[in-house]
């Protein structure tokens, strides 16, 4: 998926910029007028939103393609009072600020998916999705086995981003490389890019398997921090290989579990890399980060957070972790 747009929303005209931009995204993707026009909707109602309500206000869009589906993502991140009842703020008609109060029940109307998370004096994070009907009508009748959420931004000031992820499904397995190219901009993206490529052609391949071949691929490059996770839900289990400062996390409503890398940069100098086997708790997900990410992060306060949709996890991460000074790659899966 291309990295996320990230555009502030304190006043009104920016959320005339985020729906311009959200439109150019759509129109990339080959979104007829209808679609597109909902796109549109939604980026207005959760701008506008944020005006009124936050501090800080962030939005995050981007656009990927999953399967034959064709997605627009787009990301609401506030710092404002939170919503004491998410279910009533949904109702048509309620208001905290005297307007009609339609504003969350249409964006959950227009989005073929919604997830929301907030917390009285903490803030809210929404996600929504806007999909190409067309595609949808398209895409196998074959329900998914695992959810994702990512977030990829690219370091200020850079409009490519270091960062990479990617990750593949087949029945009841998984796998999940993120890779952070040293540095940032162009250079870096070729190092991230690099690994992945290496990733996207292993796929019978064990997680140190693949780190060994990207070793391999990268000496031309600047190299990177890269960990493969392989998924099975039916073991019930996580391997995992890492090099460098990717960060790993199994976390569940009672477990906590740091996944562990080893020293040393995919492309320059590494260390024989081993397969650790993990188990993977009923319910819990998988967390896997770049150092865009501060690495001491918590969830414990956040009381039902785990429950939502995995880009929302994803969103209140980014949202109170994100160092700002580089790029930054945060990637949640749970098995459905």
């Amino acid at each position: 998926m291309a990295p996320h747009l990230m555009l502030s929303i304190n006043e009104p005209s920016q959320v005339g910029e985020a729906r311009r931009a959200a439109v150019r995204l759509a129109d990339e993707m080959g979104f007829d007028e209808v679609t597109s026009g909902r796109v549109a909707l939604v980026v207005t109602e959760l701008g506008t939103n944020l005006v009124r309500h936050s501090e800080r206000g962030l939005m995050l869009l981007a656009s990927r393609e999953v399967g034959s589906q064709r997605v627009v993502e787009i990301l609401s991140l506030d710092h404002g009072p939170g919503m004491a009842d998410v279910g009533s703020c949904l109702q048509d008609g309620f208001s905290t600020s005297g307007t009609s109060g339609t504003g969350l029940g249409a964006v959950q109307r227009l989005a073929d998916d919604f997830s929301v998370f907030s917390m009285v004096g903490k803030g809210t994070v929404i996600a929504a999705r806007v999909t190409s009907r067309a595609a949808m009508d398209a895409a196998t009748a074959v329900p998914p086995r695992f959810a994702t959420g990512a977030i990829c931004v690219a370091a200020p000031g850079e409009t490519v981003c270091g960062d990479g992820w990617s990750f593949r499904s087949k029945e009841h397995k998984a796998a999940l490389m993120v890779a952070d190219g040293l540095g940032h901009g162009p250079v870096a993206a070729e190092a991230a890019n690099a690994a992945l490529k290496v990733f996207e052609t292993m796929a019978a391949s064990s997680p140190s398997q693949v780190l060994e071949r990207a070793h391999v691929a990268l000496r031309s490059t600047r190299g990177a921090a890269v960990a493969v996770a392989e998924l099975d839900i039916v073991a019930g289990t996580v391997v995992f290989s890492g090099a460098g400062n990717i960060a790993g996390r199994l976390i569940s409503g009672v477990e906590d579990h740091a996944l562990l890398s080893q020293h040393g940069t995919v492309g320059l100098q590494i260390r024989r890399l081993q397969d650790v086997q993990y188990a993977w708790p009923a319910h819990a997900i998988l967390v896997l980060h770049s150092d865009g990410i501060v690495s001491r992060w918590n969830l414990g306060d956040a009381v039902g957070l785990l429950q939502c949709d995995p880009a929302v996890i994803a969103g209140w991460i980014i949202r109170d972790h994100c160092r700002g000074r580089d790029d930054a790659t945060v990637v949640v899966v749970r098995a459905l």
